[in-house]
This record gives structure tokens, C-alpha cells and sequence, in this order.
């Protein structure tokens, strides 16, 4: 579990987690649930929302697996469970309206912790990839790309404001459904992975 791992391992499991956790598709409802903050409430909220998403992440990928098996829940059955939640996930985000219905009041709340760490950075979707990837290539490269992607989450609300004139709202959006189209592709992927190797469970002798 703690292996070191290639660096075909980290470049994977940092893909992964990148195209799960969307931080450039954030940005537009981050600065929208901010308006009109100061700026030191916007940097203790941008502190609040990446530490929850962490440390949200890190519970789930030390005691998921654990929690998994106390239950008898085998890692295919989370592969085809998770990749049909990031293909409905993805097609839901795929349209605004779905969307934007999940986050109302947000300014009423907490909003670093709920709804920006949890659900927003660190959802269904970066849950079910993380498990996923220490599966398939370890603890190690799974948390240093973890680790590397909430820092990009960081630097990317930070700089909210620079990215909205660089790349502009359009942008983001249309970046946004690109992002959702590669993770709804992870969750077939997962599906077929899962799918397969409950069949091998069955038959042994299938071949891929």
C-alpha cells in the first residue's frame, strides 16, 4: 500500500484526481457565494474550504477501504457503484439548472466548509477516484497527487479574480464541460473495470 510507485503512478493518479476535483470549474460559483465578502474573509474561507476538502479525502482514503471490508463490500462492487454515481454526477453537472440547485444560501453558512470543501472540491466524485486510485496504485502516489491537487484548489480560489479576466466566464464554463465529459468517461471506465472482474469472480477463465 505504501509503495513508492513509478512516475507513470503519480502522472496517472494526478490526472485523475485533477479531472475529479475541477478546481477551474469552481471558480464561478466560488466568486458568486463570496460576493461581497472582504478580502480576509475570503482568504480564511479559501483556507476553511481546502483544509475540509483534505482532510475529508484523507479520512476516506485511510479507512474507506477498512469500512469497506468490515461490511463485505468488495472493491469491484465500489467500482461499478462509484462509477455509475460519477456518470449520473457528470450528467447532472452537465446541465446548469441541476447544478445550481445543489448550492442555494450558501452565504448563510459556513460556506469554506459547506458547500465549497464538501461537497464542491471534495465530493462523490474525488472520493470514489482516490479510493480507487490507492487500489490500483497505492497510497503514496495517491496522496502526493492529492496533496498537489488541493494545492492547485488553493491557488486557484486564491486567484479566482485573475483566472475570471484571463479566461473569462465563458471559458471557465465551457472548460467546466469538458471536465464533466472526462469524468463521466472515469465512470465508464470504472463500470467496465468493476463489471470485468466481478465476471472473473464467475469465470475464472475470462481473458480481458
Amino acid at each position: 500500500m505504501f509503495k513508492l510507485g513509478s512516475f507513470q503512478d503519480y502522472l496517472l493518479t494526478f490526472i485523475a484526481i485533477f479531472v475529479a476535483v475541477d478546481a477551474l470549474g469552481n471558480i464561478p460559483l466560488f466568486i458568486s457565494l463570496v460576493e461581497g465578502m472582504t478580502r480576509k474573509q475570503r482568504r480564511k474561507t479559501v483556507t476553511d474550504s481546502v483544509a475540509t476538502a483534505t482532510i475529508v479525502a484523507m479520512i476516506f482514503v485511510l479507512v474507506g477501504e477498512w469500512v469497506f471490508t468490515f461490511i463485505g463490500i468488495t472493491i469491484p462492487d465500489f467500482q461499478i457503484a462509484g462509477g455509475l454515481l460519477l456518470f449520473i454526477l457528470s450528467m447532472r453537472l452537465l446541465f446548469p439548472s441541476a447544478a445550481k440547485s445543489i448550492f442555494t444560501d450558501g452565504r448563510d453558512h459556513e460556506i469554506g466548509v459547506f458547500p465549497l470543501g464538501t461537497p464542491l472540491i471534495t465530493g462523490p466524485a474525488v472520493l470514489t477516484t482516490t479510493l480507487m486510485m490507492v487500489h490500483g496504485y497505492g497510497f503514496t502516489p495517491t496522496f502526493v497527487s492529492l496533496v498537489l491537487n488541493m494545492a492547485i484548489v488553493w491557488l486557484c480560489l486564491a486567484q479566482a479574480d485573475f483566472f475570471m479576466r484571463i479566461i473569462g466566464p465563458g471559458g471557465l464554463r465551457a472548460l467546466a464541460k469538458i471536465m464533466y465529459i472526462l469524468l463521466a468517461s472515469i465512470g465508464i471506465m470504472m463500470i467496465r473495470k468493476g463489471g470485468f472482474a466481478v465476471i472473473q469472480t464467475y469465470l475464472p477463465v475470462a481473458k480481458p
